[in-house]
């Protein structure tokens, strides 16, 4: 009997301690640490699509702040700060080239094109499309580098893409040389002969945000003609297709200075097309040390074409063809004749913008768009520019190629100091200021000098002084007293 009781309640004791374990692993674990409790860490709650946006956006910060992430990007989009009105001045109208504008619906009818111009290249060399992927996709990452912002396209369709565009661009340089019905098109094709829309595609090609980095089309005319040095070749090809919109490109420098023929590679040739057709505009020389000190909007290299005048300043046209060449010689300010046409303000912008936002360039166009600007205040300013064969427009009135160059530069940041024209600037001012001086000596000298003379011959005692006096009064009175009865003797025979 009392083996029995001992086995229930030994039972009994069992049943509470596993209750007992069971309540406590239930409740939290608890340890202590020198009296203190101290409670076990809880697992972690999973993370929030918040905090996951968070880190991924630091991830991509790192991988940008890689020096040297941004050596080579070359390819733009243009600043906010410098758009102002229409926008057909910035974004393509006919054809697309690169991710920018890419799949833009007004651009979509010149894809066919495309595909069309790839076909024919591929049929003409008898090469295989791969030939042209593989070659593109090696290259894949540093194409990208080229472009600001993150291009938001797979590794195949970016290929794709510079495959694509390429090609198309190197058929129209090639076409526009040899003519395009050597490359096989017939003579009215829509978009690959003379008579089609060659001059829109031209204007469009020179849009800072529709370009494909050159060594692209290097490696792609390389792929054709079966020579992969053809660096040279394609910026030649790039300056004579632009021929409309730069009128010469071979470069004489008359009066004694040294002729210049344009090299493709010299400046900037590796860019793009957009940076070797300014390159080609633009007179070559070594390169200027660059600051990075920039001031809030730009200052003043000169002054309107009005007040230059007054201060004795000439006027001249200068007949080279080397956009922003202005010289300052004995009193004559020397500027080349420029056209002004319905794609002006186009050209400028995207070349400002690319000189705005390229690192490594110096500020020639914008620095001789701000002094065109200072020159053309106001709509007699440019008359007188027209007048003086300096500048020509077929279309608009004064006031408006006024209105266009300050538009253009509205939003635009230029240090004076770091202005090429900026000696030039200050040549001219001191003229202007010297020039000043002589004439006040001049009228100062000529009035001491009568005022001498009338002393001597009138004023040379206190009597005659007197005397000159008396006479002028009676010379006076005798004057009107004559006009008096001159006109009471009209009016008496009139009644």
């Amino acid at each position: 009997m009392g083996a029995i009781r001992y086995k229930e309640l030994l039972g009994w004791y069992v049943i509470t301690l596993k209750l007992r374990e069971t309540v406590e692993s239930r409740l939290p674990n608890k340890s202590t640490y020198a009296g203190e409790i101290v409670p076990h860490c809880e697992p972690k709650p999973p993370k929030s699509e918040w905090i996951i946006s968070i880190e991924e956006k630091l991830a991509q910060g790192r991988h940008d702040d890689v020096p040297g992430s941004w050596a080579k990007l070359s390819i733009y989009q243009i600043p906010r700060h410098l758009k102002h009105g229409d926008e057909k001045a910035w974004v393509p109208q006919v054809v697309s080239l690169g991710p920018y504008h890419h799949g833009d619906e007004h651009l979509r009818h010149m894809e066919w094109h495309k595909w069309r111009c790839l076909h024919r290249i591929l049929e003409r060399s008898g090469q295989g499309i791969g030939l042209y992927l593989d070659s593109v996709k090696k290259v894949e990452q540093r194409a990208r580098a080229c472009y600001e912002g993150r291009i938001s396209m797979s590794c195949d369709k970016f290929v794709e893409m510079m495959v694509l565009d390429g090609c198309f661009v190197i058929e129209l340089f090639q076409g526009f040389v040899k003519g395009f019905e050597k490359l096989g098109y017939p003579y009215n094709d829509p978009v690959f002969s003379m008579r089609g829309s060659i001059l829109q595609i031209q204007r469009d090609m020179i849009m800072l945000e529709n370009q494909i980095p050159l060594f692209i089309l290097d490696r792609l005319l390389g792929l054709q003609l079966g020579d992969p040095n053809q660096k040279e070749r394609v910026a030649t090809l790039a300056i004579r297709f632009f021929y409309p919109l730069r009128p010469k490109y071979y470069i004489f420098i008359l009066a004694g200075r040294k002729i210049l023929r344009f090299d493709p590679l010299y400046y900037h040739g590796k860019v793009h097309c957009l940076e070797v057709f300014r390159g080609s505009r633009l007179q070559l020389g070594p390169k200027r040390s660059k600051t990075t000190q920039r001031s809030q909007g730009w200052q003043q290299l000169t002054r309107c074409l009005t007040e230059l005048r007054e201060d004795g300043i000439k006027i001249m046209p200068s007949y080279l063809d080397i956009l922003g060449d202005i010289q300052f010689e004995d009193g004559i300010l020397l500027i080349p004749q420029f056209e002004i046409h319905e794609w002006t303000r186009s050209l400028f912008l995207n070349l400002i913008a690319f000189e705005q936002s390229h690192f490594d360039c110096r500020n020639h166009i914008t620095s001789y768009v701000i002094f065109m600007h200072n020159l053309m205040n106001s709509p007699e300013d440019v008359r007188g520019l027209r007048d003086s064969n300096i500048i020509k427009y077929c279309r608009g009135s004064d006031a408006e190629v006024a209105d266009l160059f300050k538009r253009l530069c509205e939003g635009v940041v230029l240090d004076k100091n770091n202005s090429y024209l900026n000696d030039l600037s200050f040549q001219v001012e001191n003229y202007c200021f010297f020039n000043r001086v002589s004439l006040k000596t001049i009228l100062a000298r000529k009035w001491k000098t009568w005022k001498a003379i009338l002393k001597i011959l009138y004023f040379d005692s206190p009597y005659s002084i007197i005397i000159s006096i008396i006479v002028a009064f009676v010379l006076l009175v005798l004057t009107f007293i004559q006009a008096f009865y001159a006109v009471y003797g009209y009016y008496r025979v009139g009644s």
